[in-house]
């Protein structure tokens, strides 16, 4: 949390974004017996898969165990995990806008509540607890696209056809957001990151017309705990976020963390070890991460952590040895 503040602290702290998923037998172990959607909505079983996780590896916070879109099931949407998440009713008109539910997401998302409450409880006092939520532009590209999508093909048919339509649609989606994390950090969470995985593929100039007002005014609503703002993707998007808000920057694997860090201008920044380093052996591994903390160089307000999420691949014993390289080579 004073990393978050950029103040001093005697190493840099780390967490790793999806420390606890599919790469840990644990969490598959649990998996092969609920569905995704059971786990996240089940509070005893998401508080363990968190802590499991946590406590595995050392690291300095937990994040807690749930996925972007479950957001979108209260909107009205049908939601399913088959390779990924899909969406069976996406938005491809303007009537469809129309039907996107405003939902209460206290009432309607309370098994996020009570899995913070529980997680909270679980932790050591001194260890952070993290909720998070997905951008405005993820989410509407998963109501739009059905799913993943390689290009974003109708959600920039409906930004370019139909701009004051897209930004109802994203009216729509940004006021639950902000209330979601709200409630998080009244559930338990010191901080909530932002996950705008799919940013990426907008230019500086798109993202601002089409996306920037709306991150912005979520930010602005948002109290009582940190805020991370993380996009990947595009580098270029960095002046964006840092001028969206946020209290720490989220840098993606992209760029080298000086060059953020100058573009940023001393605000906290958290990344960016390239995810297949951890596939890489433990020399390579070990390199690459000194390298990351030599780049973020000796100013305050450095949180170590990948520049996008573990990969499934992962052995674990790698993540307990950057864990542990982190915490020793940067022990003052």
């Amino acid at each position: 949390m004073k990393a978050c503040r950029g103040e001093p602290v005697p190493y840099t702290p780390v967490w790793l974004m999806r420390q606890a998923g599919r790469y840990m037998k644990e969490y598959r172990d649990i998996r092969a017996k609920v569905s995704m959607i059971e786990l996240c909505k089940n509070p005893d079983l998401a508080t363990e898969v968190t802590v499991t996780a946590r406590n595995r590896i050392g690291a300095d916070a937990a994040i807690i165990f749930s996925d972007l879109p479950l957001i979108l099931e209260p909107m009205g949407f049908k939601l399913t995990y088959d390779e990924g998440p899909q969406i069976h009713n996406p938005v491809r008109t303007l009537e469809d806008i129309d039907r996107v539910r405003a939902p209460d997401t206290n009432s309607e998302m309370s098994f996020m509540s009570e899995s913070l409450r529980q997680t909270r409880s679980e932790l050591p006092p001194d260890i952070p607890l993290l909720g998070f939520v997905g951008a405005p532009f993820t989410l509407a590209s998963y109501m739009i696209e059905g799913g993943g999508s390689r290009n974003y093909e109708y959600t920039k048919k409906l930004m370019f056809n139909e701009p004051e339509a897209w930004h109802r649609l994203m009216e729509k989606v940004s006021a639950p957001i902000a209330d979601y994390m709200n409630q998080q950090l009244a559930s338990g969470a010191q901080a909530v990151q932002i996950f705008d995985s799919w940013a990426g593929c907008m230019t500086p100039s798109l993202y601002h017309r089409y996306v920037f007002p709306h991150v912005k005014g979520i930010i602005e609503k948002v109290s009582g705990g940190i805020v991370i703002n993380f996009a990947t993707g595009n580098p270029a998007l960095l002046p964006l976020l840092d001028a969206a808000g946020g209290d720490v920057i989220g840098i993606d694997y992209r760029i080298d963390l000086d060059a953020a860090r100058k573009i940023l201008d001393g605000k906290p920044v958290q990344g960016n070890l390239d995810p297949c380093a951890l596939l890489a052996e433990r020399g390579p591994l070990l390199n690459e991460a000194r390298k990351v903390l030599e780049l973020a160089g000796d100013e305050p307000g450095h949180i170590f952590n990948l520049g996008h999420g573990i990969l499934k691949e992962t052995p674990v014993d790698n993540v307990i040895a950057l864990v542990d390289f982190v915490h020793e080579e940067s022990n003052t």
